[in-house]
Order: C-alpha cells, then sequence, then structure tokens
C-alpha cells in the first residue's frame, strides 16, 4: 500500500522528534555545569539537601524544537520547491507555518529573558500578547473569519452564526496570554509543569489523527507538525525533572508551551476544545482569582510548605490582618468555606490579630483533601487528575457536544 504525501510527512516529523528527544535527553545533563556557572540555579526547596539546581532547562528543549522544525521546513513544499515554475506554490500555508514558528521563537527568548531578569508579573501578561501578533496578524491575512456557530439552545435569539467582529481576536490574544501563564502558574513541584504539558500535547495529537481525515484535515496536519517535537523535547524534559528533579524548567519552557499550545489551537481552528485540555488549569487559575488580584493577599511564591521531619509536603498559608481584607477578599473566603476548599486559621499570631488562609492553588487544595504527601505521590495524584480531565475533555467533544451543536 503506498503511503499518502501527508503520511510520508507526518513520519519524516516523528523521526526528527524522535531523533531530538535522543538530543534532549543527553544534553540536558550536559548543560548543567554551565549552567549553575552563569547563576541559572535554585535550591529545591521540599528536600532536606539544598544543593544547586540548573535552572531554565526549558531552553535547551525551546531551542532543539526550533533546530528541529527549522530542518522540516522544506519537507512539507519540497514538490513545490523542486517546480521550477513554482506557479501554485501554498504561500498561505507557508506564511502560517514561519507565523508560528516566530511567535513560538519570540516566546522562548522573552521566557528566558524572563528567568535571567525575573520579570514582574504585568510584563508576563504584556509579553505572549506582542509575541502573538504575528499570529493574530497571519490569520488576519489569510482567514479573517470571525463568525462563529451559535449552541443549538440560543440560535432562536441569535440566529445560526454570528459575527464577533474585533472581539474574535481578542479572545484570540487572550487565550495565548491564558495558554502561557496557566501552566506557569500550576507549578512549583518536581515534574508537574513538563509532566502536564506532556499529557495536553498527547491529547491534542490524539485528537489530531482522530480528526486528521475529517473536512479540517490540513489545519490538523499542520498541528500534528509542531505537537510531535514538541512532546518529544519535552518528554525528554520530563525525564530529568521528575522527582527528585535534576533540573528546573524555568519560566522559558512554561512560555514556549504555553505559545506552542496557542499557536496549534488558533491556526488548527480548534481553541474550544485545547481549552478542554486546560480544564486543570481553568481550575487552578479560578481557584487562584482572590490570590491573583490581590484580594487575598498573595506571597510571592506559593510552593507548598516541606516538612523535613516526615519529609512530606503540607499546606502553605497566607497570613494577613482580618482589618486588613478587602470586601471581595471576605466573600471569596466566605463562599470557599462554604464549599470546604479553603482552610483557614483565625486569630493568630501573639497578638491574635492576625489570621490564615492556605495559599489558593490546585497544588494546596490536594494538599487540603488528602493531607500531607510525599513530593512524588502528590506530583503522580496531579497528572492523573490531568489525564483523567482529558479523558473528559473528549466526553465532552465528542458526546455532550452533540447536545449544543449539529455534529
Amino acid at each position: 500500500m503506498e503511503l499518502s504525501d501527508t503520511s510520508v510527512h507526518l513520519l519524516i516529523n516523528a523521526g526528527m522528534s524522535f531523533i531530538g528527544f535522543c538530543l534532549c535527553l543527553n544534553i540536558i545533563p550536559k548543560f548543567k555545569d554551565m549552567f549553575i556557572r552563569a547563576n541559572l540555579f535554585g535550591v529545591d526547596m521540599s528536600k532536606k539537601s539544598k544543593v544547586k539546581v540548573p535552572e531554565a532547562a526549558g531552553v535547551i528543549c525551546g531551542a532543539v524544537f526550533l533546530v528541529i522544525m527549522f530542518l522540516f521546513i522544506p519537507v512539507p513544499f519540497y514538490k513545490h520547491l523542486a517546480d521550477p515554475a513554482n506557479k501554485n506554490f501554498p504561500h498561505h500555508e507557508y506564511i502560517e507555518y514561519i507565523a508560528a514558528l516566530l511567535s513560538i521563537c519570540c516566546m522562548i527568548f522573552l521566557g528566558f529573558a524572563d528567568d535571567v531578569l525575573a520579570l514582574k508579573w504585568r510584563h508576563k501578561l504584556w509579553l505572549p500578547t506582542i509575541a502573538s501578533l504575528p499570529l493574530l496578524m497571519v490569520y488576519f491575512v489569510n482567514f479573517n473569519s470571525t463568525t462563529i456557530i451559535v449552541p443549538l439552545p440560543f440560535r432562536p435569539f441569535l440566529g445560526y452564526d454570528t459575527d464577533l467582529g474585533v472581539l474574535y481576536y481578542v479572545y484570540m490574544g487572550m487565550l495565548a496570554v491564558f495558554c502561557t501563564n496557566a501552566i506557569n502558574i500550576l507549578a512549583g513541584v518536581n515534574g508537574l509543569e513538563a509532566g502536564q504539558s506532556v499529557i495536553i500535547a498527547a491529547s491534542v495529537l490524539i485528537f489530531n489523527f482522530i480528526e486528521i481525515s475529517g473536512d479540517c484535515s490540513a489545519a490538523h496536519v499542520f498541528s500534528s507538525y509542531f505537537i510531535l517535537p514538541y512532546t518529544a523535547v519535552s518528554a525528554a524534559l520530563f525525564y530529568h525533572n521528575w522527582y527528585p528533579s535534576s533540573v528546573f524548567v524555568g519560566d522559558t519552557f512554561c512560555y514556549f508551551s504555553g505559545m506552542t499550545f496557542a499557536v496549534v489551537a488558533i491556526l488548527g481552528h480548534f481553541s474550544k476544545t485545547m481549552l478542554l485540555f486546560f480544564i486543570p488549569q481553568v481550575a487552578n487559575f479560578i481557584y487562584s482569582v482572590p490570590q491573583l488580584f490581590r484580594f487575598v493577599p498573595c506571597p510571592r511564591h506559593r510552593l507548598p510548605k516541606y516538612n523535613a521531619k516526615t519529609d512530606k509536603v503540607e499546606m502553605s498559608f497566607a497570613v494577613y490582618k482580618q482589618s486588613d481584607l478587602k470586601p471581595l477578599g471576605k466573600l471569596c473566603l466566605s463562599i470557599y468555606k462554604l464549599f470546604g476548599v479553603v482552610h483557614t486559621k483565625e486569630n493568630t499570631g501573639e497578638d491574635g490579630m492576625y489570621s490564615e488562609c492556605n495559599n489558593l492553588t490546585l497544588i494546596n487544595l490536594m494538599l487540603k483533601f488528602f493531607g500531607p504527601l510525599h513530593e512524588r505521590k502528590l506530583v503522580t495524584i496531579l497528572l492523573l487528575l490531568q489525564i483523567l480531565c482529558s479523558c473528559v475533555a473528549f466526553t465532552i467533544r465528542y458526546q455532550v457536544a452533540k447536545l449544543f451543536y449539529d455534529v
């Protein structure tokens, strides 16, 4: 049986991705001393030994990913490049490919700058927006489709479809910001950033292969070209970042991951499905809102607290004066107490003027439900939750969606 051109391209991409996996697996340890000499290291706060651990190792994966994608550029276009006349060259596809790489490349650079310069949170919101501009410009030039299909229950009021206009571009820009920062705020324990990213990437890849023979085949092939090498290099990093971590991924990897997911979601036309694969990250963001928007005091680091006696991690707490708590903060904590998802202590401190609540992250929430856990077990639970949520995402996409759309 003769393979189609698309199958050959995907096989070549998969082969190059495997080489990238092997390369990352071998070179990451070799860069450890170089990172430490450059003062790019941290200390693992959840370990008894306080050895220096190289940080920002995600830049190695990002660099290998870019090399793979640059070398792969001629493969999908080789027939057109071999044609002397070159009359039917698919310029729109080529521009999409280059713009996607430009956005990812910008995000890797900005992420590494964050690791080196320790940028403030307000910069972390603007940087993904700026890096996504080439992507949005290409979408505007090639597609400029801002019409969405209205869910069945709302069609009597809004019709079959509606044009969102500029709001659609605002939504796509916000998607890039969310994907980039969502992984970054669900972090802090060995293997979690890389692990959740690998699971999301694998889910996207499965979705691409399911849809690759459908009406949007080209979009899912495009997505697969990016997700295959991304999964490979991330899996290699996950191997070194798993407990006990020998390297930290850094903000570079979180930015690189978020932008890659945003790129394939926007140009692959499945942004809603992509958000389904981010269910734990969405839940973590919503749960974190009172601290992220400073309704409740937010310490610089919200890592779980390490107990050296038990070698386990426990909930960490934010300390504040009750009188300093903002009205919205009180409301949020009251709602969280009602649903039993926050642990508070009142009248603490020598004069009893202080109160405490656990830091509002999904990590601390798991520790509230399960009690103190060994770090490896905690990460395993969180990654199993990520896998479970991917299964839920596929159920929603292929079963529940029938209730809202003509599938």
